[in-house]
């Protein structure tokens, strides 16, 4: 054996370990009902033996029986048989229970983790990926549960099997042990070639996952690019390699299962030969024979059994250590002791901000701003400018490299787990919905009246045409909300945030894809009494921006300039060449799709000329 072999079976060992700690009380009832199935198993050989022996012979040889003596015969098997067949429904059912309870346990783990986890750590995972660390990694991982009591147990097979076959004729046992070893030895060249083929065929197995998510998760761009008999080959690909990788591993345990199945039957062949031999010199009895025999036919079966656990170890070790991968992740995000508020507007404020990604990079460099309780900001930048990543700060979807975003005056990182999601809510510019019905999508499991999801829709302009849906509220809109426009979709997220009465609300360009007008009416609904106290919206639009109190112009990850609309036109250039140019390229797009007017405003003509002034 191999210090690769070793390891594998070393760490396999360990996983078995922590199985047991997790389940002790099933694993102990799994392996009492294997032990109750070997202990009758090798009864049910002697038992044939005596029957033989008291029964069978002497009706050869007398030419009758007594009836007491084949009902004493048929009393004695028939309980055995019936031990017996408690012991394997015994081993299964508890080897089920134990197996599919651990795999649940796991994926609650690996869940619970990819929610405590933040979302700068799952920028560096693909989805497809942490899919399969919680399916089939978890899958994998416990597959040598369903052997393992029957290997722990059938040892008790094994021992009164080979004690029983030493009491009855040595010499006839040692014929028969020969061929151990080389079961032994067949068992070690399985395993040497059977697992780095396990190992890399698991590895695949997370591919082809991850592959498959990132096709359906990009449809869209699939779709409109015409990319599908490129991705539809690149899926293939995978697929193809995945299966040449089961292929071998089917092929290797189809070469040596027969072998392991031919060397008890050789040995079998062996043990009858020289039996036969020493029966005719008077030295063994026809029942002992028979007894030896079939004691040797269960020998095989515990070897079997273990090779089975063995077999499944290498695939085991690669799904857990993936599992272990995501349980030992580190970046978990650090709370505090201080609770939320209850009510009122939430003040905000962000000092000395700076975050970089992967690429080392700063997005964000030394941004400083504050949000006075009530008051709506609007924040504007060009693309890449780093709004996005700003919002996300705001509500702690990430924390900032150095700096500190405070709530209340209250640093981020000091509230309690879960005090502020109970305060912010971030509508984000992609709104996902799930395929449930409206009112699910809004209330996502919180416990509110339909009065108060109607407000939401009301102020987010949803009201009308979740009323003209088949069913209204209780109207289903598909994976994704794909039976609804990008603009319906929007606004039943901006909804959902509503419903919840956040203190700070955060937009990130949340009504991208609503009409300019509806638009205007959401965020004029928002300065009411029943919206949030507080909103912060990254916006492009000329007319959205015009209705929040301050507007913060971002540009290169640095705030340029702060002020009112009006005041940020007449004071900074790249803002007014900024605007303007959002709202030409609107105008433009409206024209083209012939909704919009055929010519600007007077105010927005003006303003236009004023971008030629030079910096």
């Amino acid at each position: 054996m191999t210090k690769t072999d070793r390891d594998v079976l070393g760490r396999g060992m360990r996983i078995l370990g922590i199985a047991i700690r997790e389940e002790p009380r099933v694993f102990a009832a799994a392996v009492g009902a294997s032990a109750l199935y070997g202990a009758t198993t090798v009864g049910s050989a002697l038992v044939i033996g005596r029957v033989t022996d008291h029964v069978v012979v002497p009706a050869f040889h007398d030419g009758d029986t007594s009836t007491g003596a084949l009902t004493g015969a048929f009393l004695v098997v028939f309980g055995i048989a019936i031990l017996k067949a408690l012991g394997i429904v015994g081993r299964r059912l508890w080897a089920g229970i134990m197996q599919y309870r651990l795999q649940a346990t796991y994926r609650r783990r690996v869940t619970r983790q990819y929610l405590r986890l933040p979302l700068a750590w799952h920028h560096k995972h693909p989805t497809g990926a942490l899919l399969s660390n919680a399916n089939a990694d978890v899958e994998a991982a416990w597959y040598p549960i369903a052997p393992l009591p029957m290997a722990t147990g059938v040892v008790v097979m094994l021992l009164l099997a080979a004690a029983a076959m030493v009491a009855t004729d040595w010499a006839l046992a040692l014929v028969g042990f020969v061929i151990f070893p080389a079961i032994f030895v067949l068992n070690v060249v399985y395993q040497r070639r059977q697992g780095p083929l396990a190992m890399r065929a698991q590895e695949l197995r997370a591919d082809v996952s991850a592959i498959a998510h990132e096709s359906f998760d990009g449809a869209l761009v699939v779709k409109t690019l015409g990319r599908e008999d490129e991705e539809a080959a690149r899926f293939a690909a995978a697929s193809t390699e995945l299966a040449d990788a089961n292929i071998a591993v089917g092929r290797v345990r189809a070469l040596f299962d027969p072998l392991l199945e031919a060397l008890p039957s050789l040995g079998v062949l062996l043990v009858l030969l020289a039996g036969s031999i020493r029966i005719s010199h008077g030295d063994l009895e026809a029942g002992e024979l028979v007894q030896i025999a079939y004691l040797f036919t269960l020998l095989a079966f515990p070897v079997r059994a273990i090779g089975w656990l063995l077999g499944d170890m290498p695939r085991a070790v690669v799904g857990f250590e993936r599992v272990e991968h995501v349980l030992d992740a580190d970046g978990e995000s650090v709370y505090g002791d201080t609770a939320a508020g209850k009510s009122g507007p939430a003040g905000l404020e962000a000092r000395t901000v700076r975050f970089g990604y992967l690429d080392g990079a700063d997005v964000l460099t030394d941004v400083t701003f504050d949000v006075a309780p009530g008051r709506t900001v609007a924040v504007v930048g060009p693309t890449g400018s780093g709004k996005s990543t700003l919002a996300s700060l705001l509500v702690r979807l990430v924390d900032p490299g150095s700096g500190a975003v405070l709530l209340d005056g209250v640093d981020l990182r000091d509230y309690r787990h879960g005090g502020i999601a109970a305060t912010a809510a971030l509508v984000p510019q992609q709104a996902f919905l799930f395929d449930d019905t409206v009112r699910d999508n809004i209330t996502l499991g919180l416990d509110v009246d339909d009065d108060a999801v109607r407000a939401a829709l009301r102020t987010a302009q949803a009201e009308e045409f979740v009323d003209r849906l088949p069913h209204g509220l209780d109207t289903k809109v598909g994976e994704r909300g794909t039976s609804l426009s990008g603009g319906q979709r929007q606004r039943i997220a901006l909804a959902r945030a509503l419903v919840r009465k956040p203190r700070l609300l955060v937009m990130d360009d949340a009504t991208s894809a609503v009409d300019p007008r509806v638009e205007a009416a959401i965020l004029a609904g928002l300065r009411d009494d029943a919206g949030p106290s507080t909103v912060v919206v990254v916006a492009y639009r000329k007319a959205t921006i015009a209705l929040a109190d301050e507007v913060v112009f971002l540009e290169d990850g640095r705030i340029q300039a702060r002020g009112t609309h009006r005041e940020l036109l007449d004071a900074s250039v790249g803002y007014r060449r900024l605007v303007n140019a959002y709202e030409r390229a609107a105008r433009e797009r409206d024209q083209a799709a012939g909704t919009g007017p055929e010519s600007p405003d007077p105010t927005t003509a003006a303003e236009t000329r004023d971008e030629e002034v030079p910096a």
